[in-house]
């Protein structure tokens, strides 16, 4: 894998991570951003680091194309993504919260 790319998920696997670690109701959807270099490593069988596999809820010894599913999952069946202002936690929304300004 491309050192370039490698670098890449390194930085995914960090979001995921903490994405992961919001409580599913008040998390972001996934954002579009995974989705280009889960593409590109969708065929790759090159073994990830410990630490990738960990951060990507994966055994040990997990392939890039594994993580590359992983992150393909997260993203299916959305409809919407969020602003990078609401990731990896949606933005609280004031007139719901009883909090509208006057």
């Amino acid at each position: 894998m491309h050192p370039a790319a490698r670098m890449q998920f390194a930085r995914i696997a960090a979001e995921y991570a903490n994405w992961r670690a919001v409580a599913e109701d008040e998390r972001s959807p996934a954002p579009a951003w995974w989705w280009g270099p889960a593409m590109e490593a969708v065929d790759e069988p090159e073994t990830m680091s410990p630490e990738f596999c960990a951060s990507l809820e994966l055994p040990g010894g997990s392939s890039y194309g594994a993580a590359a599913g992983v992150l393909m999952e997260a993203l299916a069946g959305q409809t919407s993504l969020p602003w990078p202002d609401e990731f990896p936690k949606k933005r609280r929304d004031a007139s719901a919260a009883g909090e509208l300004a006057e």
